[in-house]
């Protein structure tokens, strides 16, 4: 593979990859380094952990020199939280020996704060749409001078809704600048949004999604249910040694809150969660905590899954087969990253194994399938989406004889009677006429509203 310094690339740049040990660039990297210094629009197709990131600073920062300016010249966007705080701290690894300021402004967070920090200027500012676009709109955040757009994760910010925001935050962009866009799929709402808002992009595809990557070990497990899938979890996971670092993903919120009570209770010093209703604290913490090793296994949902960048993750565990398959290989692509080796686990019940077939579909390969441990127990709990929903069958108003049971008895002749409501008002009307009032057309006219 090429090295970073056959890229001619800064002596600043030089010396902050000498200071992350990095030597080779990956195809990603290499294909988009010339296009994005040409400064021509792109769009990058690959999958998670190929080096996106990089394929897009190190281009940006070898070009970006040194201003004191307050006013950004370039605008990263990105869909979660998570990933703001991670290409914030990349770009500012990689730009440690240049003096280019880069902040980061997301939701969660103090907009009077961040209006501040905006006030004493950056160079490089990466955001969340919609926290960006309130910036904007307060006067907070200037665009005149941006000079490149990034949007990352193309595909997730179209798909969390985040249209309407980017569409706004074109209209008062110059448009005399460069657009950038990295993803991992390309769909048809990509191609409709790049054909409706861009010209002349140049697309480049590496190891398009769908491609399993060689170094990820997969199989699977087929289960009856959720509590089965626990106890086969809570078994795989005694082995501390091999599941040194294990990232659990899991369909919804309820069930992520679900798993991680039976969880604790196996592994309560060493398990943690996030997804979107925890607070950024909560979260932020949680990923710190599993990077750093404090905590082995990190139960997490599919939102999460572009954005976060863990390192040295041996076990990808998909308790919830994914109904898109896409998302399969978002979530197994947070092992072997690195060109290192990695393994991922899919769990399927009966329900699942359609969308476990679109998966093998997809990748054109086939999740081996192991037999279950023979010490892990068949749970006979259900979940209350599992458990079989009592119907009522149809009750007509006319029921045929022979449709009724055995305790049916007809009514008394007292409880025939129609309840005709308000009998006593409906008596008194009877018996007395409306009264009259002078603007009344029959006022005189006696007995005219007696019925």
């Amino acid at each position: 593979m090429p090295l970073f310094t056959d890229l001619k690339i800064s002596r600043n740049l030089e010396k902050a990859l000498a200071d992350l040990g990095f030597e080779n660039t990956t195809p990603i990297q290499e294909k988009a380094f010339p296009i994005v210094m040409s400064g021509s629009d792109i769009v990058g197709i690959a999958q998670t952990g190929t080096g996106k990131t990089f394929a897009y600073l190190l281009p940006i920062l070898n070009t970006l020199n040194f201003s004191k300016d307050i006013h950004p010249k370039v605008i990263v966007l990105v869909p979660t939280r998570e990933l703001v705080v991670q290409v914030v701290e990349e770009a500012e690894k990689l730009a440690k020996y240049s003096g280019i300021r880069v902040l980061g402004v997301f939701g969660g967070k103090s907009m009077l704060r961040q209006k501040d920090a905006l006030a004493l200027g950056t160079d490089v500012l990466v955001a969340t749409p919609a926290r960006l676009y309130d910036l904007i709109l307060t006067k907070a955040v200037q665009l005149k001078q941006v000079k490149k757009l990034v949007i990352d994760e193309v595909d997730v910010m179209l798909d969390l809704g985040f249209r309407f925001q980017l569409v706004n935050i074109f209209e008062l962009l110059p448009q005399k600048r460069q657009n950038i866009m990295f993803s991992a799929t390309m769909t048809d709402d990509i191609e409709l949004f790049i054909t409706d808002f861009f010209t002349g992009v140049q697309k480049i595809a590496i190891a398009v999604s769908g491609t399993p990557l060689e170094n990820i070990t997969q199989y699977g497990y087929a289960t009856p249910n959720f509590y089965t899938k626990v106890n086969l979890l809570v078994s795989l996971l005694q082995d501390e040694e091999m599941y040194h670092k294990v990232l659990v993903f899991v369909s919804s919120k309820r069930s992520a809150d679900l798993l991680f009570k039976e969880m604790s209770e196996f592994f309560s010093e060493e398990i943690c969660i996030i997804h979107s209703n925890k607070t950024q604290n909560y979260r932020l913490r949680s990923i710190n905590q599993f990077d750093e090793g404090k905590n082995r296994i990190l139960v997490t949902t599919d939102v999460m899954a572009r954005g976060l960048d863990l390192q040295e993750i041996s076990h990808v565990i998909n308790f919830d087969t994914p109904i898109y398959p896409e998302n399969y290989m978002h979530r197994i692509g947070r092992t072997g990253r690195a060109e290192k080796e990695g393994t991922s686990i899919l769990l399927f019940t009966p329900q699942e194994e359609e969308a476990k077939d679109a998966i093998e579909e997809l990748m054109s390969h086939n999740v081996d399938q192991l037999p279950l441990p023979k010490n892990v127990a068949i749970a006979t709990q259900l979940t209350f989406d599992e458990q079989p929903k009592h119907r009522e069958r149809e009750n007509p108003l006319n029921i045929n004889e022979e449709e009724r049971g055995a305790s049916f008895h007809e009514k008394s002749d007292k409880n025939k009677k129609e309840n005709q409501g308000g009998s006593y008002q409906r008596i008194i009307q009877k018996k007395y006429t409306k009264p009259k009032t002078r603007g009344d057309k029959n006022y005189g006219k006696r007995g005219r509203n007696k019925k």
